[in-house]
C-alpha cells in the first residue's frame, strides 16, 4: 500500500502512526454553481481541475472529493422549494440518471490523477442536507428550511426518505464503478429550539441513517461529518447512534474539544481541531500561533486515532504554504 494511503488507513484504525496526518478541502464553485453541475459542464471540470492541482501542489495526505455541481437533487431542482407543497412534490429519480453517472465519471477522472497515491473519499449529503442547502444556499432563503419543518414535519420526512433512496442508489453507483476508498457523509440537526432529541429521533434520524446505513454496507472507511459553521450547530448526543470509522464536528462552535469528541464517539478516530471560517487562525493567524495550536491538538488528543483538519470546508485563500505548515508541525509534534 502507498505511504500516506497507509498513513490516513492506519488513523482510520487507531493504529500508531509516524505523524499526525493532516486534511484539510475547499470548495471549486460558488454556492450557486454547486448545484448546476448537470446543465453547465465546466463547472465538473473546475471541480477536476481545481482537485487535481491541489494533489499537485500540496500533495495532501488525503483528499475529500467535493461533489461541487452536484449538491442540486434533481426533483428538487425540478420542482423549485418555496411551499410545503412543493416539498410534497419530491420524489425519488429511481436509478437511472445523469446525476448518479456524472458523478461517477467525475470521480474517476480525479481518481485517476492521484494513481492510488493517497486515500480519497467523496461527498455524500444526507437527504435532508439536499432540501436545507438549496433553500439556504441556492435560493439564499435561510430561514425557509425551518419554516416548512414547522409547518408539515410529516411531509418534509416523507420528502427525506424519498430522497435517501437516491442517495442508496449514488452510493451504490460509486462502489461497483469507482475506488474511491470510502465516503465522507454529511449531517446537520434542524436549526430550531423545537427540533430536541425527540423530534430529531422522529423527523430526521431515519432518512439520516438510511443513507449512512447503506454506505456503511459497502464501505469500511467512511467518515461522518457533523456539520456546524456560524450560527448553525449540532448537539453530538444526537449522533450517538450513527456508526462510523471517522467523526468529525464543529470543535469550535460545538466548544466539543477532540479528546472530548473521541470519548463519546467510543474512542474512534477524530478529524479536525481548527476553525474552518474566513478570519479565524487558519485563515489569518500567525505562524508561531499555528504551531502552538497543532501543539495544543496532539497534546490533549493524542498522536493515535487523530487526523488534524477543520470543523467544515476551509476557505481557498488559506492557501497551499499555510496547510503545509499545519503538516510540518504535526509531524514535529508527533515525534515528542
Amino acid at each position: 500500500m502507498k505511504e500516506k494511503k497507509k498513513l490516513i488507513l492506519d488513523a482510520f484504525d487507531n493504529k500508531a502512526v509516524n505523524r499526525v496526518p493532516v486534511g484539510f478541502w475547499w470548495h471549486f464553485a460558488d454556492e450557486y454553481r454547486q448545484f448546476r453541475g448537470l446543465m453547465d459542464e465546466g463547472i465538473v471540470q473546475a471541480t477536476i481541475d481545481g482537485t487535481k492541482k491541489l494533489y499537485d501542489d500540496l500533495k495532501p495526505d488525503m483528499v475529500k472529493i467535493m461533489s461541487d455541481g452536484f449538491f442540486g437533487h434533481p426533483s428538487i431542482m425540478e420542482n423549485d422549494i418555496n411551499t410545503i407543497d412543493d416539498i410534497k412534490k419530491i420524489k425519488s429519480i429511481g436509478a437511472s440518471s445523469p446525476w448518479y453517472d456524472k458523478q461517477v465519471d467525475m470521480i474517476n477522472e480525479i481518481l485517476k490523477h492521484f494513481d492510488g497515491e493517497i486515500a480519497a473519499f467523496y461527498n455524500i449529503f444526507a437527504p435532508l442536507n439536499y432540501i436545507r442547502l438549496y433553500t439556504e444556499c441556492y435560493k439564499k432563503r435561510p430561514e425557509l428550511f425551518v419554516q416548512l419543518f414547522n409547518e408539515d414535519p410529516e411531509a418534509m420526512l416523507a420528502a427525506s426518505l424519498e430522497i435517501a433512496k437516491d442517495v442508496s442508489v449514488l452510493a451504490d453507483k460509486i462502489k461497483k464503478n469507482t475506488s474511491v476508498d470510502g465516503i465522507y457523509y454529511s449531517v446537520q440537526s434542524v436549526q430550531s429550539e423545537k427540533a430536541d432529541l425527540n423530534f430529531h429521533k422522529r423527523y430526521v434520524m431515519e432518512s439520516d441513517l438510511q443513507g449512512l446505513n447503506a454506505i456503511n454496507k459497502l464501505w469500511d472507511n467512511n467518515i461522518l461529518h457533523i456539520c456546524g459553521y456560524g450560527s448553525s450547530t449540532n448537539d453530538l448526543s444526537f449522533y450517538k447512534e450513527y456508526k462510523a470509522k471517522v467523526y468529525n464536528w464543529a470543535v469550535y462552535t460545538e466548544k466539543v474539544p477532540l479528546s472530548e469528541g473521541k470519548k463519546f464517539f467510543g474512542g474512534a478516530c477524530v478529524l479536525g481541531g481548527f476553525a474552518n471560517s474566513k478570519g479565524t487562525m487558519l485563515d489569518v493567524g500567525s505562524d508561531a500561533e499555528i504551531e502552538n495550536r497543532v501543539k495544543e491538538i496532539i497534546a490533549d488528543a493524542g498522536s493515535v486515532g487523530v487526523i488534524i483538519g477543520a470543523d467544515c470546508t476551509v476557505p481557498p485563500q488559506v492557501g497551499y504554504k499555510r496547510l503545509d505548515e499545519v503538516r510540518k508541525y504535526a509531524e514535529k509534534y508527533s515525534k515528542r
